[in-house]
């Protein structure tokens, strides 16, 4: 223990442990509120009909501007970009909390509150792009060669830490003060965390490993690039189906839980795919680490999917548990090769660039899994009408097409394998 200890601190700055820190909490923050945000957009502020749609875009937004904002980074530095971040959060998420706090109501309503929804969810966003760039790269500057690994290991583990605790302060917070309150404490949070970043966060040395500066010239060029590249864009939007099922957990399973398993802690449910990637992602990546990378992604598609038959075969809270565990299990076996694979597509001497839209299944995936999450609630999961609030109309068919899209990419992926990269060798980036 003292050995290992000892290795912590001569193999990483103060810096390092000062980002990740930040990262942890600013995680408790960013899960908490993702874990209610659907259900407070469609029963607090009243957008019902566009409450996926709108948790897409900004979901989607998040996970597809870091591509640009990496470049502020590189322009104004570690430091200023993390202060610009918490200072975007700060107000973002204070802002998408007023829409449902009633003394703001008659400012929203003037604006409107689907105008003024999308509005405040798309600066929140911007902020949530500028902090990875910040952290990962700052994670990448301050850890000595030999310790890189590690670094990155401590970084993810703090990252899924985040996503198992984040939607159980969420849930304190709902059921003591009330769902809109979890923005509000979202926004508290990270107002706190820019007087951390502004006291204690220091621009990495000067001495560190050099990171390519980048213009928004580059960037372009680079996506103009990418897009071109007819196969390695299809693979992408194949692998987005993966995306599309995991947005579910957090677009339409919550409404299940509620109104069907009539379980009103919905974000107790959500975090079991965060804690089950916690304890199991280390084992799970030895053991398919011998396997090819296709292999790999295609039973973690296959056991992904099984999950939601389960849940539409079984309605009851046990099942709802197993279900999403598997989840996380499907998850964690293709995780692992999914960037080695990327890396084999790419051309050789673009492999950097390639893999830097690795996120994009992500941006993709949340995007149509709002869309498909307000269809499937429309249709298969609503209330009764001329009912009692109680009456809830429910079909299970709901969960067999989302498992459908499962297995559809599964098999999608299998033939692209076959037909376009049946000797895919690995590249390094």
């Amino acid at each position: 223990m003292d050995q290992f200890l000892d290795k912590l601190r001569k193999g990483f700055t103060s810096t390092f442990w000062v980002a990740n820190i930040l990262e942890l909490f600013e995680r408790f923050a960013f899960y908490g509120s993702k874990a209610v945000l659907t259900v407070y957009l469609a029963n607090k502020v009243g957008l019902a009909e566009d409450a996926g749609k709108l948790s897409g875009w900004f979901a989607s937004a998040i996970f597809a501007l870091p591509i640009i904002a990496g470049v502020f980074v590189d322009k104004f530095g570690f430091r200023r970009t993390l202060i610009a971040c918490f200072s975007i959060f700060t107000v973002g998420y204070f802002l998408i909390g007023m829409a449902g706090l009633d003394f703001a109501q008659p400012f929203v309503d003037f604006i409107g509150k689907k105008a003024y929804t999308i509005s405040v969810l798309l600066l929140t966003a911007i902020g949530g792009s500028l902090i990875k760039p910040c952290i990962v790269g700052t994670v990448a500057k301050t850890s000595k060669p030999d310790f890189k690994s590690l670094g990155f290991s401590i970084y993810y583990t703090l990252v899924n830490i985040g996503g198992a605790v984040g939607p159980l302060i969420a849930l304190q917070v709902r059921e003591n003060l009330g769902i809109e309150y979890v923005l509000v404490m979202s926004s508290l949070t990270s107002f706190l965390l820019l007087i951390g970043a502004f006291i204690f966060f220091k621009e990495p040395g000067a001495d560190s490993k050099h990171i390519e500066t980048r213009s928004f010239t580059a960037v372009f060029t680079d996506m103009l690039m990418v897009f071109k590249n007819i196969k390695f864009i299809s693979f992408l939007v194949i692998f987005s189906g993966f995306w599309i099922m995991f947005w579910q957990i957090f677009y339409s399973f919550p409404f299940y839980v509620t109104d069907v398993l009539k379980y009103s802690k919905f974000e107790v449910l959500e975090t079991v795919d965060a804690w089950t990637i916690i304890f199991i992602s280390v084992p799970i990546t030895a053991l398919v680490k011998r396997w090819s990378p296709i292999i790999a992604m295609a039973i973690g598609f296959g056991v992904a999917s099984a999950c939601w038959f389960i849940i539409g075969l079984v309605p009851t809270i046990a099942a709802a548990i197993i279900a999403v565990a598997l989840f996380a299990l499907g998850e964690a076996t293709q995780s692992p090769r999914f960037y080695e694979y990327v890396s084999a597509l790419a051309p050789k001497d673009q492999v950097g660039t390639f893999m830097g839209f690795a996120f994009l299944p992500v941006a993709i995936g949340a995007l149509s899994a709002g869309y498909l999450a307000d269809w499937l609630r429309a249709n298969y999961l609503h209330p009764v009408a001329g009912g009692t609030p109680d009456q809830i109309f429910y079909d299970p068919t709901m969960w067999y097409i989302v498992g459908g899209i499962g297995v559809a990419s599964t098999i999608l992926m299998l033939v692209y394998n076959a037909i376009f990269t049946k000797k895919l060798q690995p590249q390094t980036a």
